[in-house]
């Protein structure tokens, strides 16, 4: 089986194309399926990096996103409604639980006791084969792109539950999403415009900028070159956002309460520049803030973007594509930062 691999963590150099990896078998409740294409989060670079607490056995295989066809079936009986058949396509949702915590049973499958993600604490997407639970599946259209359907799933949950579950967001809205161009950050604008809130948009690129105004972002801001907070206060004559969308976390964390207005939400799923914030707790308490963390979806809000997926109403944006066997072109794409969408690796038959 062919897979993208690391033996030890470091940098790029690690990333290892393997021909020679075993393929998988489905257990009790799991199925297999063919992966066609699978995309690259931020995610899968910090794993390259090495996690706290996160240990990988080697070869281990990267990815989190994928969609491929269904290839094997194990035992269902008892375990699953899903109504999965050999041949189906699919879309995998990366947020492993088992279903028998308390969480997992009122709902809350991302808040499991033993919650885990693909190619993080499970091996990846990014092989020919994966055996994931039959749970971790949905089936779309033939018709849809692979690039397309490979790009959607960790992104758009993560956005989903951020705008709709935690934040609440309502048409009235004025909301602030840092980093436009990220796989998070465009599905956020597009469940945004959605519900008809009004966007704010932060880049460093005035390039990506520009196209966050084709997607329908109204309000653009350079945090290169201005304080985000400062000029989102003179914007709005002082009353700030409703919502603000952080996954930067150090960098940008003082700017975005010095966005948020008062009863505002702040949201964060991410902490690519780093995980340690501070804060003036006067502040909080004054305006009222609610300030929260969220991670991945829930089984209900997996099955609600695939209807949207299905549906065409979420689509996301493809960056770039690239065979599995350059599979160290793709990461350093994603590495770069120069992307606006998402990285595609394809898995040819």
């Amino acid at each position: 089986m062919r897979g993208l691999t690391i033996s030890a963590h470091g940098g790029l150099d690690q990333l290892e194309y393997r021909t020679d990896l075993p393929k998988p078998e489905p257990k009790r409740g799991e199925i297999r399926v063919r992966v066609k294409a699978a995309a690259l989060n931020h995610l899968d670079l910090f794993v390259v990096g090495g996690m706290p607490g996160v240990k990988i056995t080697p070869p281990w295989i990267l990815g989190g996103d994928a969609t491929g066809v269904v290839d094997a079936i194990g035992d269902l009986s008892g375990i699953s409604d899903n109504k999965l058949q050999v041949g189906d396509c699919v879309i995998i949702n990366p947020g492993i639980s088992d279903y028998t915590c308390e969480y997992c049973l009122s709902g809350e499958q991302s808040l499991c006791l033993k919650f885990g993600i693909l190619g993080e604490h499970h091996p990846g997407t990014l092989a020919e084969y994966i055996v994931v639970p039959a749970r971790n599946a949905r089936s779309i259209p033939r018709d849809k792109p692979v690039e397309q359907a490979a790009a959607f799933t960790l992104a758009t949950l993560t956005a989903w539950r951020m705008a709709v579950t935690r934040a609440q967001v309502k048409k009235s809205d004025n909301v602030l999403i840092w980093g436009i161009g990220g796989g998070v950050a465009l599905a956020a604008l597009e469940i945004v415009r959605n519900i008809g809130a009004t966007a704010w948009v932060t880049s460093h690129s005035e390039e990506k900028l520009a196209l966050a105004r084709g997607l329908g972002a109204e309000n653009l801001i350079n945090y290169a070159t201005t304080d985000v907070g400062k000029e989102v206060r003179a914007r709005t004559g002082k009353r700030g956002v409703d919502v603000v969308f952080d996954t930067v976390g150090e960098a940008s964390w003082g700017q975005s309460l010095g966005a948020l207005g008062k009863r505002g939400r702040l949201v964060t799923c991410g902490a690519t520049s780093g995980p340690n914030v501070q804060m003036d707790i006067r502040r909080l308490f004054w305006n009222q803030w609610n300030i929260m963390g969220s991670t991945m979806g829930n089984e209900a809000e997996f099955d609600a973007v695939a209807n949207e997926y299905r549906a065409g109403r979420l689509t996301p944006l493809v960056d770039s594509v690239f065979d599995i066997s350059q599979g160290r072109k793709a990461f350093e794409r994603l590495a770069s930062g120069q992307q606006f969408g998402k990285v595609v690796v394809r898995i040819p038959e």
